[in-house]
């Protein structure tokens, strides 16, 4: 029998909903905390929260929970505020809890779900969702069974059935008491199955997630409309909304390894099947706690997940964030300048301090010693400071000026992993890491060029140039690169260092200009303006250099290393970019000033 629907006007029902707040907290524990929940009166005010299908939601950005109370009163469930409240809490503190497990859940389901990866989310969801109600149930003694009751649709598709029965088993209750007729019996070893992954994989739900839709996906399979029915449900859809979760560049060891449960060794209840004894390390063998990764992703499998986990940002943003997780293991020291020497502060003295500096200048602990009654600007002072040689000299990090080839002939870095790119990326992390600064500029042809606003520390605003693509011809922008160092508003006394990232296209940086001046000219006066030298990052073939004498492209590399001082170095692969930033780093800038490094 289906609840009746409330009859008491909103500001009553939302009253009663904030007088329940305190005991749904209080049924996960006495001291969990979140923020009050955020409750709708209007669709127009649920939209904008970003609530649209659903009756409530959660987002991970800000531990908010988000009711759309006119649904809640339609859907007659304006009596069940502390099961729908603490069952929102329970997606904070206990599944998923935070946007990374939520995003490795619906990583493990994509790879269980061939042919209908799309709905991972939802998956992910009702699998939540069981261990959440589970717990509610039977430890909170809540009436999560009557919430089924009110929801469950007129025509429950066999998916449905499944869900609805994997409570009943789970509950003790009778066979077709929520509501779905049931004659199939593989429906029901399958739920017996289901019931099992909650209760088993309950502590680590992120490990039987992969089992979890290995289970489902016959169901969605059968379904032309696989989670038809379900949206009420969605609550966590778009939970990781202004959040980047971390750590996903990279699979787990054991991600691809979706067992269906009835293949699974720990839920076999035959004392025949073996158990690894590494499913559960001992306290004892602490590197088996560590996490252990798996091969890397793909920027576009990356970004597939980011946006199942229901981050929105730009394809840009995506490859700029997955290079950057990528290059973060992989920093290398970035060269530097031996300045004068350093100098160290050294205090001076006292003098009054008054309400018009700024407050991190007073020094409490002296105004307080000159007189224990405090009164600012009378008795309130701060400490002066002097400077004092050090003994050590200053290092000043070079600056890097990276130009990355984006034509067509360039691997493109968001649909596949670019070494090139992510020897940039690497390379830009540590110059700022240094305390370098950087300028990106990506190029193709002479009217296809993004670049950074000058030299920046901004990370993401670097990564994005560097991980952008613009597929058009091959044309070097020799002009961008004559007025950064060359031109009237050139930096001066800053030591630079010049990298490109290109293939045998490198080649058109030697061109003429468009003031008929000859590349080879323009790039010798830089190197000599910049003073930190210059890096030819290249995806070539391993015989490049046998073909000088065929190519003119490989030509110009050989005569740019020999003749001008360019360091070339043919990255194509993951063994070559570690080859690469290995050389990079063993090489030390330690010439007298005005000699130009070799890298």
């Amino acid at each position: 029998m289906r609840p009746k629907k409330s009859s008491l006007p909103l500001p009553e029902l939302v009253e009663r909903w904030r007088e329940a707040w305190p005991h749904a907290l209080e049924t996960w524990s006495r001291f969990t905390r979140l923020s009050p929940p955020r409750f709708c009166l209007t669709a127009a005010e649920a939209k904008a929260e970003g609530l649209v299908e659903s009756f409530a939601m959660i987002r991970f950005s800000d531990q908010a929970i988000v009711v759309h109370m006119p649904e809640i009163r339609a859907k007659g469930l304006g009596d069940h505020a502390l099961e729908i409240l603490a069952h929102e809490i329970g997606h904070h503190v206990l599944a998923p809890a935070n946007l990374n497990q939520h995003a490795r859940v619906i990583a493990r389901m994509r790879r269980a779900l061939p042919t209908v990866e799309a709905q991972a989310p939802m998956v992910a969801n009702l699998y939540t969702d069981l261990l959440i109600n589970d717990r509610l149930k039977r430890v909170a003694r809540l009436r999560m069974d009557d919430v089924y009751r009110a929801l469950r649709p007129s025509r429950p598709s066999k998916l449905w059935q499944l869900y609805l029965r994997i409570y009943e088993l789970s509950w003790a209750l009778e066979r077709g008491e929520l509501g779905a007729p049931f004659q199939d019996d593989r429906i029901e070893g399958d739920a017996l199955l289901g019931m099992r992954v909650i209760r088993s994989y309950a502590a680590d739900f992120v490990r039987g997630a992969g089992g979890f839709a290995a289970l489902v996906l016959p169901y969605l399979l059968d379904q032309k409309v696989p989670t038809a029915g379900f949206d009420p449900f969605g609550d966590t859809l778009n939970a990781g909304a202004g959040g980047v979760p971390d750590g996903l560049a990279g699979e787990e060891a054991d991600e691809g390894e979706a067992v269906h449960p009835a293949l699974d060794p720990f839920l076999s209840e035959d004392e025949d099947v073996e158990v690894d004894a590494d499913v559960e390390p001992r306290p004892e063998d602490p590197e088996k706690h560590t996490q252990a990764s798996g091969q890397a992703r793909t920027p576009f499998v990356f970004g597939e997940i980011l946006r199942a986990a229901g981050v929105v940002l730009p394809d840009d943003e995506i490859a700029a964030r997955y290079y950057r997780e990528r290059a973060l293991p992989h920093l290398v020291p970035f060269p530097s300048r031996r300045g004068r020497e350093s100098k160290d502060p050294l205090p001076e003295g006292l003098e009054p301090w008054d309400i018009g500096h700024p407050l991190d200048q007073a020094d409490w602990l002296e105004s307080i010693l000159q007189s224990p009654r405090v009164v600012p600007g009378m008795t309130t002072v701060q400490r002066v400071w002097g400077t004092a040689e050090g003994r050590e000299p200053e290092r000043i990090p070079l600056d890097l000026d990276i130009y990355v080839d984006s034509s067509g002939s360039m691997p493109h870095p968001y649909a596949q992993v670019s070494y090139l790119t992510l020897a940039g990326a690497i390379m830009a992390l540590s110059a700022l890491r240094a305390g370098a600064r950087v300028q990106a500029v990506l190029w193709a042809d002479k009217r296809q060029v993004l670049s950074t606003d000058g030299f920046v520390r901004d990370e993401l605003a670097i990564l994005r140039v560097l991980a952008g693509y613009f597929g058009g011809g091959t044309q070097f922008p020799i002009p961008h690169m004559r007025k950064t160092h060359l031109g009237n508003r050139a930096r001066r006394g800053r030591p630079t260092h010049v990298m490109v990232i290109s293939d045998d296209g490198v080649s058109t940086m030697f061109d003429q200009d468009e003031l008929g001046q000859s590349g080879w000219d323009v790039a010798r006066a830089v190197l000599d303006a910049v003073g930190g030298g210059g890096t030819l990052v290249l995806n070539l073939p391993e015989t490049w250099e046998s073909l000088a004498d065929k190519a003119a492209p490989y030509a110009a590399i050989v005569r740019a290393r020999d003749e001008l001082g360019f360091a070339v170095h043919r990255v194509s692969s993951w063994l070559d970019l570690v080859e690469f930033a290995r050389e990079f780093s063993r090489k030390n800038y330690a010439g007298p000033p005005g000699e130009r490094p070799r890298w």
